[in-house]
């Protein structure tokens, strides 16, 4: 990095805690996004939310359903992706995505944007299941099993909402170790 551009310092970093729930498995095999969180946070406060239920126009498969338990009768009635995409590139443009696994929900999103014709906007993305992988050592790496090391309370886990909310405690729990480590700036925790 050029000496003349400053380091963004952890603190001034806006997160969007993204979380999504699907009616399958994959987007490239004609899975949607059904479900969606963005929980944005700067400095330890919250800064921004958006969280809806999405009518995928598509029946939610069996594996996905068993995953999170939202039927095809709860998504009946709710907004198109079309209808929210404005407002999620809003809760994303110019902040760092966090989510956990976060290639699942980054494939995802990139294919609803893409069936608008649109694109999804360009964020940097930190994955907390990589960082729990290279940087931690819990007995599980689900989002579940680390909240619950952490002593973090879920309410309704695989529900976006909730994943968005329990992402986000971990991940500044995260920060507050890679702080002791030395990690100040957007670009050391990247480089991570």
């Amino acid at each position: 990095m050029p000496s003349s551009v400053k380091a963004l310092a952890l603190s001034e970093a806006v997160f969007a805690y993204l979380d999504t729930e699907t009616t399958g498995l994959s987007a490239k095999n004609g899975g949607r996004v059904c479900e969606l969180a963005v929980v944005s946070g700067q400095g330890g406060r919250e800064v921004g939310r958006l969280s809806t239920s999405i009518d995928p126009q598509t029946p939610v498969q069996w594996g996905a359903l068993a995953v999170h338990g939202i039927t095809d009768a709860m998504l009946r009635g709710q907004p198109r992706f079309a209808e929210v995409a404005d407002e999620l590139a809003a809760n994303l443009e110019g902040r760092v995505l966090v989510a956990h696994n976060a290639s699942f929900d980054v494939n995802f999103l990139q294919a609803e944007f893409a069936r608008l014709g649109r694109t999804m906007p360009e964020v940097r993305v930190l994955c907390t299941l990589r960082l729990a992988r290279r940087h931690f050592k819990f007995p599980s790496n689900r989002l579940g099993a680390i909240a619950e090391a952490l002593g973090i309370k879920m309410d309704g886990a695989h529900r976006a909402h909730a994943d968005a909310l329990a992402l986000r405690g971990i991940f500044e729990r995260f920060l507050a170790e890679f702080g002791k480590r030395g990690v100040r700036t957007l670009e050391e925790l990247v480089a991570l």
